[in-house]
């Protein structure tokens, strides 16, 4: 299988749907109750396929949707691509899937982006699982793999170096823990699904529009830390670019607990532990029933 045929199959497996004036994409399994997965860069709902099936499996219902600019989504040039945008963008999201109350996992600058949401809407909101991504974002420094994107000419170049082998062994050293849990072709759909349409640029909007701001520090703290329903963290212990010590701490810290679940996994635990992810989110979704 190519990895065409991947994003083929990735796009017979979901359906488009219009919100905020954007086309987008999404993909869903199981019948229970929603859980809302929101994905960060350079990826999109193609990264929680594994959860969504497993998710399904566990009597859940398993959302994924793209972020305009990525994945089978619309691209608007003039668009805002901020995690404010990106944010509003979702809000109008589980209202055009027809999502009252939902449970919600955010991962990368899906973790902004879903404090967002979950700071516009949080009486819908029935359970809140972090995954590795940024809290105190006025402290966040991009990983070195993503920092070049941030520039102008910089940027262009990089994604322009970013062939599938390239990216492939970026995925190992800092995505992948477990080279056998995803084939080449599906590694190489991310790059198809990265460029589709735009051949990126979107993407690097996106990566320029970081709001690293005190302001928006405060409104992610308060959002978890104000939260009527439950919340956990699940960490991939080995992640090399939003470390347990550093990003973990900062994640804790804000939620006020002390229990971090670990899975052994580096950037992309959806990848490597699918199962893990889904009972932990099964188990958290138990309690609100």
């Amino acid at each position: 299988m190519t990895s065409n045929a991947v994003v083929q199959k990735h796009r017979a497996a979901g359906r488009n749907f219009h919100a905020a004036g954007v086309r987008s994409f999404v993909r869903e399994a199981g019948t229970g109750d929603p859980v809302v997965c929101i994905h960060g860069v350079p990826t999109s709902s193609f990264l929680w396929r594994k959860v969504l099936d497993e998710l399904g499996r566990r009597e859940l219902r398993g959302i994924a949707f793209d972020l305009p600019g990525l994945g089978l989504a619309e691209r608007p040039p003039e668009y805002d691509y901020s995690w404010t945008g990106l944010g509003r963008f979702c809000v109008a999201a589980v209202d055009a899937l027809e999502l009252d109350r939902f449970h919600l996992v955010v991962h990368d600058i899906g973790g902004p982006v879903g404090f967002e949401l979950a700071a516009a809407l949080p009486t819908r909101i029935r359970s809140l699982t972090i995954l590795n991504t940024m809290i105190e974002v006025d402290r966040f420094k991009r990983p070195w793999s993503m920092e070049p994107f941030a520039h102008r000419g910089l940027g262009e170049l990089w994604l322009a170096a970013l062939t599938k082998p390239v990216f492939r062994q970026l995925m190992y050293l800092q995505g992948l823990k477990h080279r056998g849990a995803t084939p080449k072709e599906e590694i190489d759909a991310y790059v198809d699904l990265l460029r589709e349409g735009d051949g990126g640029k979107a993407f690097l909007k996106i990566m320029r529009s970081f709001e690293r701001t005190p302001a928006k520090r405060a409104l992610y703290v308060g959002t978890v830390r104000e939260a009527t329903y439950p919340i956990q963290i699940v960490w991939a212990a080995d992640d090399p670019a939003l470390t347990l010590a550093h990003h973990g701490e900062q994640v804790r810290r804000a939620v006020g607990t002390e229990e971090v679940y670990t899975v052994v996994a580096k950037h992309f635990p959806q990848e490597d532990k699918a199962p893990a992810l889904a009972d932990r989110i099964a188990m958290l979704a138990e309690r609100t029933t």
